[in-house]
């Protein structure tokens, strides 16, 4: 384990781990960073989303480490990895406690940004950690259970500077399926490009999308995005908001607020051709539209 304090970032970073839990009544997004702003002053945090509520609780920058290499993250006495998640907080605003189990996570065949994670100075790189595993055990927030029998569970990461100025962001898991659709703003030699990536992981197999094979958005705004990649295209559409407030970083300060809908109705259909891969709509899907001027 290592610790962000002291580590040789003076400013303007941030890593993020994202674990989303998903079962047929609830929705629990659990989200520890670290953050470092322009004047070198460095924190850390954890951001709780559920389907009826956010939380944000602030902890001293020392009080975080992590080994990357093996997704172990430590943040007071609440500890993540690939094998699931101990909660112990208690602050006047927000108790939560218990202990999550992960089955066997299943990765993406290799890295989601692809040959643009060898560009030094990207402000935002991601990372998708797994696409689809079990999730077992009970979390107590606030005195209410959040309860997970055979439940899914997926997990993603980011680190940089800054999130996209825009961008847009959905994830669902659905019965075989997983789904990671997104699209941003990207900066880039003195300009910026619009770029996309995406995994379907369908019956256990992985398809991609991506602008380094080809793949462009159709269009990226007001709840709505169309990827489209040779003759595959996906198109995922927000039918009703549950949005939340969480704080993001920018320039390394968590000084960006945003708005997640944890779980929300959202449509999907892929095509390839003129065959119909899936057509269905989620309930419980999560969606961040960001897009905008």
């Amino acid at each position: 384990m290592r610790s962000f304090f002291g580590n040789g970032k003076r400013h303007s970073y941030f890593e993020g781990w994202y674990f989303k839990h998903q079962s047929d009544e609830n929705t629990l997004a659990l989200i520890p960073a670290f953050h470092i702003d322009r004047c070198g002053r460095a924190s850390s945090s954890l951001q709780i989303i559920t389907d009826t509520e956010s939380y944000h609780a602030e902890f001293p920058a020392q009080t975080l480490e992590a080994d990357t290499d093996q997704l172990l993250i430590r943040i007071g006495n609440c500890i993540f990895s690939a094998y699931g998640c101990k909660l112990n907080l208690e602050t006047d605003a927000l108790s939560i406690k218990g202990t999550l189990r992960y089955g066997p996570f299943a990765p993406p065949a290799h890295d989601i940004i692809g040959p643009f994670r060898f560009v030094p100075f990207l402000e935002c790189r991601h990372s998708v950690f797994s696409l689809f595993h079990s999730v077992d055990g009970t979390v107590d927030i606030n005195g209410v259970p959040f309860e997970f029998r055979n439940g899914t569970g997926y997990s993603e990461g980011d680190r940089g500077k800054s999130f996209p100025r825009r961008y847009l962001w959905t994830q669902c898991l659905c019965q075989d399926i997983s789904i990671m659709l997104s699209a941003a703003e990207i900066p880039f030699c003195g300009g910026f490009f619009v770029g996309c990536i995406g995994l379907l992981y369908v019956k256990g197999e992985e398809h991609r999308i991506a602008t380094y094979l080809g793949g462009r958005p159709l269009y990226a705004g007001s709840g709505d995005l169309v990827l489209q990649q040779g003759e595959l295209t996906v198109h995922a559409m927000l039918l009703e908001k549950n949005s939340f407030p969480l704080l993001a970083p920018s320039g390394g300060s968590m000084c960006r607020t945003v708005h997640e809908n944890a779980s929300c109705r959202v449509h999907y259909t892929c095509t390839l051709g003129c065959r119909t891969i899936f057509d269905f709509t989620s309930e419980q899907a999560s969606f961040e539209d960001n897009w905008r001027a």
